[in-house]
């Protein structure tokens, strides 16, 4: 399945998985490249030289292409930035601003840059400042979230930039994956479905709680605070959302949920801590390999384009 993605980015399937902190690590990043499509490793938060050790370990599992995607609020962003130069990584998503300060060194690196979008603002503007193409993420998706359905939002973008776009948010199989691809997308970015992949360190109980959900067990925290995210319910969001309603401030709001999402992701607390994961959970039943994922995605994709191009033509 060849595509202006694959082409730009030298992988064999459009398929890319998210950058989620404390869960995209070098196993989960070199599974999915391996298997076809490009894996990230999340940088978060983390100091640049755990970054650096997380590419050197992806480097030792895959020879295929891998990037890295950066959180441009983390302190430690403008060491980041130089690792990815030093250690040769030749792609990189960013989230959470603007990447055009470390843009001029990236692109002397020969480094793609693509940033993750939620506005059509947000898509031209990273175009000007020469990003190689957007993800536009839609408030579907897990984790931090725009105002914007996936289905309004990537059509729109498509339409204004002359980059291509990767669709994200809600994409979990092929019907996903062909809706996106006709709407002009040129591949898919899934979070969710990988945080169930047999090759990820998320705790069995953090699993557990995506595959048992259904399609009205995500909550939306932080809409008070301008910063919302879409995580699964569970004690902590109803402890949030009676806070926000009451008035609560940013910084008592901050205070509970400090430290929570790496509660739950390692520690496996499902409770008090903030399980991150899209309105697709209710369409992830099992645990799969990320070869299977990637595979079964595109196989579906094809032969769903494949069919109604047949009717269509009747």
């Amino acid at each position: 399945m060849k595509t202006k993605i694959t082409e730009l980015l030298g992988i064999e399937y459009p398929v890319i998985q998210g950058g989620m902190a404390w869960v995209a690590e070098h196993n989960l990043a070199a599974a999915v490249s391996n298997a076809g499509g490009l894996g990230l490793i999340g940088a978060a938060s983390a100091p640049a030289e755990i970054v650096r050790d997380e590419i050197r370990k992806s480097r030792e599992l895959t020879d295929k292409p891998f990037g890295v995607n950066v959180m441009l609020l983390n302190p430690n962003a403008d060491e980041v930035a130089k690792v990815i130069v030093e250690e040769g990584v030749k792609v990189v998503t960013t989230g959470a601003g603007n990447p055009a300060k470390y843009m001029e060194m990236w692109k002397e690196a020969g480094v793609k840059v693509i940033p993750v979008v939620a506005s059509v603002a947000l898509a031209r503007l990273m175009e000007r400042g020469g990003a190689d193409a957007v993800v536009a993420e839609g408030m579907e998706s897990g984790g931090h979230i725009g105002q914007t359905t996936t289905i309004a939002l990537v059509p729109q973008v498509c339409d204004a930039v002359n980059i291509p776009v990767i669709a994200a948010g809600g994409i979990a199989d092929g019907r996903g994956m062909a809706a996106a691809l006709m709407l002009g997308a040129q591949a898919v970015q899934m979070g969710t479905r990988f945080v169930v992949a047999k090759e990820s360190i998320v705790h069995d109980n953090y699993k557990k709680k995506v595959i048992k959900a259904s399609d009205i067990d995500s909550a939306v925290t932080g809409m008070s605070t301008g910063h919302p995210v879409r995580c699964l319910r569970n004690k902590m969001t109803r402890q949030y959302l009676e806070l926000e309603r009451s008035g609560a401030d940013f910084m008592e709001l901050e205070k509970l949920t400090l430290g929570s999402l790496r509660n739950a992701v390692i520690d496996g607390d499902v409770t008090d801590g903030t399980v991150m994961a899209g309105q697709i959970s209710g369409l992830i039943s099992e645990e799969k390999s990320c070869k299977e994922i990637v595979e079964e995605i595109v196989f579906e994709a094809k032969n769903i384009i494949l069919t109604r191009g047949r009717l269509w033509e009747r």
